[in-house]
Order: structure tokens, then C-alpha cells, then sequence
């Protein structure tokens, strides 16, 4: 497969015009201004466009796009503890396929190739991704708001019997994750025993909800003293590679832990606003040596996973929470949402428009009214580009959308399945 006469945003973010691009057995094979020796079955013409890794989405609930639109105009515990939990407490695992088939069908319509994603029915997800086509790292999250002995929890011994059957699934596609929900849907000893867990594992990335909001990251404070991100590093949650999702509330003294421990934020922009979480300060972050990556949260409370969308409201609320204009750059964004996605995801050979690594790509048409003039293309991406720019996405080296047409997904078929099981839960509360 051979892409010509691309403009591509290189490996260090650079934009390099009239470059060809050969994919071999899912990864990235050449990359140069002259054309590479040998025949190619599949030759793709981009002039006009622009060629891009694809994006990484390290913070979701896929299965919860069974709940769009169904909560709205909620605070965050009202919304929870009266729609989300009472429809959670009704899914099963046909469910959560479907509802898993149906954002992936949404994620690569956005450009999204791999999704770090937290929920239950963890089996059923990684079908419904590797059917996709697309990539996850999916993990079992583990609440525990009684205290019950962390050997007696179920959800432990099914994310224990989870990696053992899918990690490295579906070649490679499929990553298992080690999850606690959050500090304070838990106990001190069930976020040692996870710990635990994923130290001994080693291959693994630990996913944790941190100071979402201000009441939850008080109350922590007053109820042991210190932040949750203190808590959690004290419990070894951070010895892993680790995604600590939202951290609105998050200290200075926080983000030092994140920058000793190697922690990446998953920042949440339009999820944290829409419920009055707050605007992370990612610009401070970034300024203290922070890794940042970009996160949709569930379709429940975003409502969608458009990620040109994220990336954009990112760069609005940067300013907002630091007050001024001049906050993150937009190169930041772009790599938090690719190559720092991906290496929050242990995928190191991924985010990048790189010789060997994994051809995880996706097309944009730049020849169009909002993309242009091109004074910065960097600045358009952010700024300008939209999901109608979106051409084609592709996941090691398969293209899984393209000029509007799904290759792998039977869209009226997940339409059809989705409805039904949402139908068939309402139906039960």
C-alpha cells in the first residue's frame, strides 16, 4: 500500500509536503520524498491532503453510548447515583457489545484508532473492538465502596482471569489494563491489592479516576489527610505505567507525584464542563514536565467522541484556567492526543508517522474553505479542522473508514442491535 505526493506531519510534528508513505504487514515500511522501490497493489493519490498518525482516546466507557442523551442537565452525583447507575445495574454482556461496536463505529468516524477504555463485561468489549477492526486497552474496573476483603471481590479475580485471556489479543490489538474506579468508590486495601496486582504483571498500565471533582478531592483531604493522588501513590498505584483520568482538582503537590512517578493525565475538557467538574489547567501541567494525553469520557457525558472537537475546547480551556492567551501551543495538543495517547497506552511503536512503527494513519482533506489560508497548518488542525475534513481512518495498516463507507462494521446492523438493547433495559427499570 503506497500514500503519494502527501503533505504529512512527521514524526518530530513537522509538516514535510509531496512525501510517499508505504505500509507492509501493518506497519509503516517507508517514508521519504522519493518514491520507494517495488509494486504496490494499492496506491492512494493524497494531494490535497494530509496524512497523520490517528488519534489515541486514553480515557472512555465506550459501553455507556447506550446512555447518550439519557442524563441531561444533571450534576455530576445526581447524575450517577439516578440515571447511570440504575441502567448500568440492567446491562449485559449483548449490551455492552453492542454499545462497545457502536463507539467504536463513532471512534473511527473521528479519526480515534485505540481507546483506553474502564468498564465490566470486559470480554465482550474486546470482541467488539477486534471485530472493529480498531485497538483498546481495556481494563475491569474495581470498585469497592463496602470494604469487603479484596480477595473475596469478583471483579478482581475477573480482571486477574481478563489478562490471562486477552492481553496481547487479536494480534496484539487488544491491551489489558489493571483498573481501580477511583479513591473514593473504594478502600485503601483494595488499591494495595491492584497494586499489587500490576506490579507483579509488569506488562500493564494501571487506569484510575483522580480529583474529577472538588467535592471528591476534599473530601479525601479530609478524610485522610492528603490528596487523592497522594493516597494512591501511597498505595503503590503509581509503581505501574499509569493514566490518571480528569485531575481538575488536582495540586502542585500532585503534579510533582505525576512527574516522579511517570503518571499521564487524561484530561477530559468537554466531559468536565458539560458537568461542571471544572477546566483543568493543562498548561500547567505541561509547564511542570507532566505527561498529557486527551480523553473523550463516556458518550453519556460528553455526548460525542468527536476528538477535533476535544482538541479544540482543550485549547480554549487551557487559556480559561490559566488566564491568559498565551497556554498550551497547539503542537501540545496534537501530540497529547497522538504519540502521548499512545505511549499512556504502552503502545510504543504507534503515534507517529515513523519507519517501523504501526500504521495507525488517518487522511484530511486540507483542500477545503476551512483550511485555508495555511499559515500554520498545526494552528488549522486545532483551531479549523473538523470531523468533515476526515477522510480516511486506518488501524495497523486496514483502513476501517473511509470516504464515509465502513470496512469492517456493519453500521445498520449496530444501529439496529444498540437500540434494541437500550430498548430492552428501559424496559426493565
Amino acid at each position: 500500500m503506497l500514500f503519494k505526493n502527501a503533505m504529512i506531519l512527521d514524526e518530530n510534528l513537522n509538516p514535510v509536503e509531496n512525501c510517499y508513505v508505504s505500509v507492509k504487514d501493518g506497519a509503516i515500511s517507508y517514508v521519504g520524498k522519493e518514491r520507494p522501490e517495488g509494486v504496490f497493489g494499492y496506491e492512494r493519490d493524497c494531494r490535497g491532503k494530509l496524512l497523520m498518525s490517528g488519534f489515541y482516546n486514553a480515557h472512555a466507557h465506550s459501553p455507556m453510548s447506550l446512555m447518550r442523551g439519557y442524563g441531561e442537565n444533571m450534576m455530576l452525583q445526581d447524575w450517577l447515583f439516578t440515571r447511570i447507575f440504575p441502567f448500568e445495574d440492567k446491562l449485559d454482556g449483548n449490551a455492552v457489545y453492542w454499545g462497545t461496536m457502536l463507539a467504536m463505529a463513532e471512534s473511527v468516524k473521528y479519526g480515534i484508532v485505540s481507546t483506553s477504555d474502564m468498564y465490566y463485561f470486559c470480554e465482550d468489549m474486546a470482541r467488539a473492538v477486534a471485530d472493529s477492526g480498531a485497538k483498546a486497552n481495556i481494563s475491569r474496573s474495581v470498585a469497592n465502596p463496602t470494604g469487603d476483603k479484596p480477595e473475596n471481590l469478583p471483579s478482581i479475580r475477573e480482571t486477574q482471569d481478563f489478562y490471562k485471556n486477552f492481553h496481547n489479543y487479536s494480534d496484539n490489538r487488544i491491551k489489558v489494563d489493571i483498573s481501580l474506579h477511583a479513591e473514593y468508590t473504594s478502600d485503601f486495601n483494595t488499591a494495595k491489592a491492584l497494586a499489587e496486582i500490576a506490579a507483579d504483571i509488569k506488562d500493564t498500565v494501571m487506569h484510575v479516576h483522580v480529583s474529577e471533582t472538588e467535592s471528591e478531592h476534599r473530601e479525601c483531604i479530609d478524610k485522610y489527610g492528603m490528596t487523592p493522588a497522594a493516597y494512591l501513590e501511597s498505595a503503590g498505584l503509581f509503581d505501574v505505567p499509569a493514566i490518571a483520568a480528569h485531575c481538575v482538582w488536582s495540586t502542585d503537590e500532585d503534579m510533582e507525584i505525576f512527574k516522579r512517578k511517570g503518571v499521564t493525565i487524561a484530561t477530559n475538557t468537554v466531559s468536565n464542563m458539560k458537568l461542571a467538574s471544572g477546566i483543568f489547567n493543562a498548561s500547567k501541567a505541561v509547564e511542570k514536565g507532566v505527561k498529557l494525553a486527551l480523553g473523550t469520557d463516556s458518550v453519556a457525558s460528553n455526548n460525542n467522541l468527536n476528538f477535533f472537537e476535544e482538541m479544540k475546547l482543550l485549547a480554549i480551556g487551557s487559556k480559561i484556567a490559566k488566564g491568559s492567551a498565551v497556554a498550551l501551543a497547539p503542537g501540545e495538543i496534537i501530540y497529547a492526543a497522538t504519540a502521548g495517547g499512545a505511549e499512556a497506552q504502552g503502545r510504543k511503536d504507534c503515534g507517529k508517522i515513523k519507519e517501523g512503527n504501526r500504521a495507525d494513519l488517518i487522511l484530511i482533506d486540507i483542500n477545503t474553505a476551512n483550511m485555508h489560508p495555511v499559515h500554520n497548518i498545526i494552528n488549522n488542525l486545532v483551531y479549523s479542522c473538523s470531523e468533515s475534513n476526515l477522510e480516511m481512518t486506518m488501524a495497523d495498516g486496514k483502513i476501517l473508514w473511509d470516504k464515509g463507507e465502513y470496512t469492517t462494521i456493519d453500521i445498520e446492523k449496530t444501529i439496529f442491535e444498540a437500540e434494541k438493547a437500550t430498548k430492552g433495559i428501559l424496559e426493565r427499570l
